[in-house]
């Protein structure tokens, strides 16, 4: 091997000092292009092929944990669809779920329960009141007869009969009028709303999960000072106002859904302040109760996800 280029000098007059000539190999190093690997590697077809088929289970298996990433995390607006979240569009009136069907009307997957609250009427009324009302209506209607009208009048009994037939018939009218008014299914949204907020109070509401949940544990310095009683049902707490919001939020979600709901600006607007009205109640919720029998069930039955109070939320 010749020298390096540097001990050549193309000055002419005599140098001052001679250069030091130099005998290590000139050594030249390069990567492979990816090119020049698949050549390379084109040249045992077996070995090729078992890399090939690594990849693609690489690939596969990647693509399987990306997908259940993405189902744990969830969505930020409705997290998970869960029986008691499909209950709120019917108030807790449909005792199976709404499946879809062909051009037939056969329904292309089975449908699957749902969980009901009987008895539950629109105004704010129940079954009991509302038959509790008839009777009385009932009883202040009723035609009665006098003595002397019976005794001195012709006919006075099939009068009298006839009287009491009528008067059935037209209490049966009214009935079933004051069913239908008072019935659900013929409801508005506002009306099935007021119905949804009385079954998340009597679901979630503390003055009825404290007697079968178990709470979270006490602290190092428990407060002794007593509390006083509820005077009524509960609700104030965290996840009361938590379920009220996911009922609005799926509502209001529906809503931008249908039509040309795109469009409107106003509730889109409406929808992320509650969104991010809910992240904060979950945040401080799972600071304060994570761990307990209100965090587990309030997650499990509202299909909240770690989307729902975590990280940025952006719609």
């Amino acid at each position: 091997m010749l020298p390096r280029l540097g001990t050549v000098n193309l000055c002419l007059r005599p140098a001052l000092r001679a250069a030091k000539p130099s005998f290590l190999p000139v050594v030249q190093t390069a990567s492979l292009s990816q090119r020049e690997k698949k050549r390379k590697a084109k040249q045992d077809p077996y070995k090729w092929a078992q890399a090939q088929q690594r990849k693609n289970a690489h690939l596969k298996r990647r693509e399987e944990l990306q997908k259940h990433r993405d189902e744990e995390w969830g969505d930020p607006v409705l997290g998970k669809t869960t029986p008691f979240l499909e209950s709120l569009d019917t108030a807790g009136q449909a005792s199976l779920s709404e499946v879809t069907r062909d051009a037939s009307g056969e329904p292309l997957e089975t449908p699957h329960a749902l969980p009901t609250t009987p008895g539950l009427r629109n105004h704010f009324l129940t079954d009991a009141e509302l038959n509790e009302a008839v009777k009385h209506a009932y009883a202040l209607g009723r035609p009665v007869q006098g003595r002397i009208e019976a005794h001195y009048s012709l006919g006075a009994e099939k009068d009298g009969d006839r009287k009491a037939k009528t008067y059935e018939e037209k209490h049966a009218i009214a009935v079933e009028a004051l069913r239908r008014i008072t019935s659900l299914q013929n409801s508005s949204a506002k009306d099935r709303f007021h119905a949804n907020i009385r079954r998340i109070v009597d679901e979630f509401g503390r003055h009825k999960t404290d007697k079968f949940l178990t709470p979270k544990p006490q602290s190092i310095h428990p407060n002794t000072v007593p509390m006083p009683g509820r005077a009524g049902p509960d609700t104030g707490s965290s996840e009361v106002q938590i379920a009220i919001l996911t009922a609005k939020i799926r509502t209001l979600h529906n809503a931008l859904q249908t039509n040309r709901g795109y469009k409107d600006k106003h509730n889109k607007r409406n929808l992320r302040l509650l969104v991010h009205r809910r992240q904060k109640l979950l945040a401080y919720m799972e600071r304060k109760e994570r761990g307990s029998g209100r965090w587990t069930n309030m997650i499990e039955k509202l299909g909240l996800t770690q989307a729902t109070w975590k990280e940025q939320i952006t719609l």
